[in-house]
Formats: structure tokens, sequence, C-alpha cells
């Protein structure tokens, strides 16, 4: 009667433990990276929505040869409790898109701009003269209660508009 011996098959302790090792040392890389990813993911937001308010002021500039002159009332409108720009649901921290609030304001409708989408900034406009406006984003984008505000200013040399976006800090929020 023959004897046979199975060969032991599998992993041992030592092994699993690398493994484990090797896949917590890649995440503790991987997860704060994504995270700022998402971030700037987030503030892209911001930056285009600015460039459509700029695009329309020239556009404005360029038939009335005047900036819209005016304040627009900050928009969409953030209440004071509720997230941090007031949303429900999914979204706690989007601010609700009322387009109906845009189309409500004399500046925001000369500018031709609404947002019609939840968005996790607000807007404001101040056109203090026929020759130069500042627009503003303004958001809390992981609701820590710190904003971050990026500024679009617009001014009109001889006749040429021209706009310029500062965006926050690199470490802003």
């Amino acid at each position: 009667m023959k004897l046979f011996t199975k060969a032991q098959r599998g992993f041992t302790l030592i092994e699993l433990m690398i493994v484990v090792a090797i896949i917590g040392i890649l995440a503790a890389v991987a997860i704060p990276a994504f995270m700022d990813y998402m971030k700037r993911s987030k503030k892209t937001e911001a930056s285009l929505q600015l460039n459509k308010i700029g695009k329309n002021a020239k556009r404005y500039y360029s038939e009335a040869s005047s900036y819209v002159t005016g304040t627009a009332g900050q928009l969409p409108a953030k209440p004071a409790t509720g997230g941090c720009c007031g949303g429900t649901g999914a979204s706690p921290n989007h601010c609700l898109a009322v387009p109906a609030s845009f189309a409500a304001d004399a500046t925001w409708k000369k500018l031709d701009f609404q947002i019609d989408e939840d968005s996790l900034f607000y807007y404001d406009y101040n056109g203090a003269s026929s020759s130069s406006f500042t627009a503003k984003a303004t958001g809390d984008l992981d609701c820590d209660g710190t904003e971050i505000v990026y500024t679009l200013v617009g001014s009109a040399t001889s006749g040429n508009p021209a706009v310029v976006l500062t965006e926050p800090a690199v470490n802003a929020d």
C-alpha cells in the first residue's frame, strides 16, 4: 500500500500579511490623491461659469459700448441652514438651481446669465461703472466652513474689453 502525501497548497500567513501591507501603502498614497483630484474637479465649475459671465459681459460691451452696470443679487440664494449651500436630498452641499431667480434680476437678465443645474458655488456681479465690473463665485466644497472665492474682473481701455480670472490659492479649501 502506497501512501501518497498531498502537498499543502495555499498562502502562508506571512505572504498574506505582505499583500495586506502593500495594499495599505497603495491606499495611503492613492486616497489623498483621489480626494485632491475630486476637489480640483469641483472647482472647474466656478471657472466655467465666470468665463460665461465674462463672455456675456464682453458681448454686451461690444453692443452697448459699456459693461452692464448695477449689482446682481447673490444667486443661487444661500440659506442660513441646510448644508454648505442649502441643498437637500442627494446633494446637500449643492446650491439648488432656480433659473427664475436669475430671470427676475434685471442685471443677471442683461448679462443673459443663469444657472440651470444645482451648483457648488453661488455667484454675484457688481458693475461699478460702464468700463469695469467684478463677478465672484463663492463656495464651500467640502462643507468645512471655509469658502473659496474666484474673482473675475472686467475692464475696458481704449474701447477694448478684457477680463481677468483670479483663482483662490492652491491650498485653499
